[in-house]
Parts: C-alpha cells; structure tokens; sequence
C-alpha cells in the first residue's frame, strides 16, 4: 500500500512539474534580449536513417515538425540584431524562426556561431552557398581549427572565396561583445575532434546567463567542474545525447563516450533545488525516451528536478 501511494505521489509531483514547465516554456515576458530553442535533436535528426526501431518507424509516416537537430537563437530586440549557434540541416526552417522571432525583414542573421564539425553542427551552412542563398558576408565564428577546416576543404572554402561567408575567428575564453546587450565567451571542452576543435559557449545578456553544451564527452574528463559552472548561470543546456546505455546495444560506447542523463543526474543531486532547475537537457538522439514527454524517463527528469529542452522555448536575458 505504501509503495503504491509513493509511486502516485512521484506521478503527481512529475506531472505538476511538467505543466510548470510547459508554462514556463512559452510564457516568458517581452525582453530586450531574449534566447529561443530552435532544435533538440542530435545531429542525425530524428527519424534517423536505416532506423529500424519503433522510435522511428512512425515518424517515417508521420513526421513530427517539432524534431530539429539542436540549435539556439539570440535576438537583441533592442539593436535589432539576430544571432544562430550551430548550422543545422534544418537551418532554412530555423532562421525562419529565428526571423519570426526577432521581427527582422529577412531570414538572414547578424552571425552564426559554431561549436565543431559534426555534420549537425556546421553544414547548414551549405544553404548559404551559390546552390541556395547565394549570401553576402554572413558573419561566421569559428575556432582557429574549425575556421581552417571551412577556408581548407571544400566545398566549405568556396563558401569563402565566393563571399558567401565572412569567417570570424574567436579564442578560447575570450569574450566576445556583439551588442551593447550581449556577450559572447567560447570554452573548450573535450569531443571527438576529428577535424576541429569543441566548445561550448556561455551567453550573457543584460540580466541573465547561458552554459551551452550541444556536445561533449564524459562530464569528468572536461578541465572545469560542470557543477560548478552550473552555478555560475541562470540556464545550462546540456548534453543529453544518451539516457542510459541501453540505448546504444549496437554500437561500441566507447567510441560516442557522450554523458548519459543517469549520470548527469547522479552528478547533479548534490545542487540546491534552485540550481537543478537550470539545467535544460538537449541534443537528444532519435533512441532517446527524453524525445517522448509521457514516457517515465520523461517524468524521472523532471522529479529530479530538472527540465527537458523544448522546441520554441523562449528565454528573456
């Protein structure tokens, strides 16, 4: 009797969770500067390709419009200006947004920021290119490796030599102003580098703070204490590629050595309730239970005290 009466208890406590969040997600007040939630999936998108499982069959048949790979908008409604971290395939229905969003005459942004070259992160830029946009000297920043990667290699360097691009390299830890209202500052962290270097960024508005990482490798191997830096901002989206290991039987771990969520959580219970509540979870993988909002994994995170990322989230700075 017992054991039932606490499992009812935890399904009330996630369900209030949830409804908070939903409000939360899409009631934040006008701002000058504001944060939006253009995509949560990891970088293959979901469905995934030759996915034979139940988590894609369907959405095979019926997309889900809401599944974009991750990537975050900034707008300074202030200054007028629009920023896009990470260039996603989805990137034509994501500036859109980010236009909508932002109140600008046309899709293009005042400058994309990129974390590293894992095909969800950089290759929307293609839609720049003489092939789509045809663009003008859209501000691109990129770390000293990543750049040489873009100016080296096509058909990344036409996007160069045609002007479709204005890379702009940035440094670690040093902060870049892009507004009166915004500040910018890059970090390494530890990935699969195979052709770049991996950050994350910290965001900071007038009023506010961001921790951005897409992607990284076990939490421990990173030279800085994420709960640490948790501490240090209002939001943290994070990693959450994997919840368990489970999800990945076909594949050898060690090779995609990502933080499961568990972990994370586990790592996390030592935050005040206040601080668990930063943390937004993303990047998630098309296996990903975090992908379904009734399923009980869905539900642990917020009981835990943490929230899920969602698509169109809006965040005032």
């Amino acid at each position: 009797m017992k054991h039932c009466l606490l499992i009812i208890l935890l399904f009330s406590i996630a369900c209030n969770n949830k409804v908070k969040q939903e409000k939360e997600a899409f009631s934040e007040p006008d701002a000058s500067v504001a944060l939006y939630v253009l995509g949560t999936v990891q970088d293959a998108g979901s469905p995934h390709i030759d996915c034979q499982k139940e988590c894609c069959s369907v959405l095979f048949k019926n997309p889900d419009p809401d599944r974009k790979v991750v990537a975050l908008g900034l707008v300074d409604h202030e200054n007028g200006k629009s920023f896009l971290f990470e260039a996603t395939p989805d990137i034509p229905t994501q500036l859109r947004l980010l236009r909508d969003f932002s109140g600008n005459e046309n899709d293009i942004p005042d400058g994309i920021f990129l974390t590293h070259a894992h095909i969800g992160h950089y290759t929307g830029l293609m839609y720049l290119g003489r092939e789509a946009k045809g663009a003008n000297q859209v501000p691109v920043y990129a770390m000293p490796k990543m750049k040489s990667f873009l100016e080296t290699n096509g058909p990344w360097n036409q996007l160069v030599t045609l002007n479709n691009i204005n890379l702009q390299q940035i440094q670690d830890e040093t902060p870049l102003q892009l507004t009166s209202n915004i500040t910018v500052v890059p970090f390494s962290v530890p990935h699969r580098d195979e052709y770049s270097e991996t950050v994350g960024y910290k965001i900071m508005g007038p009023n506010k703070s961001v921790l951005f990482i897409p992607d990284i490798d076990k939490w421990h191997k990173w030279k800085k204490n994420i709960v640490e830096e948790i501490k240090k901002v209002d939001f943290a989206f994070l990693d959450a590629s994997f919840f368990d290991e489970k999800e990945i039987n076909n594949r050898n771990v060690s090779e995609i050595p990502h933080p499961f969520v568990i972990e994370s959580m586990k790592l996390f219970d030592e935050l005040s309730d206040e601080e668990k509540a930063k943390v937004h979870f993303i990047h998630f993988n098309h296996t990903n239970p975090l992908l379904k909002p009734k399923s009980s994994e869905f539900s642990s995170v917020l009981i835990q005290g943490h929230k899920v990322a969602k698509f169109r989230q809006k965040f005032a700075l």
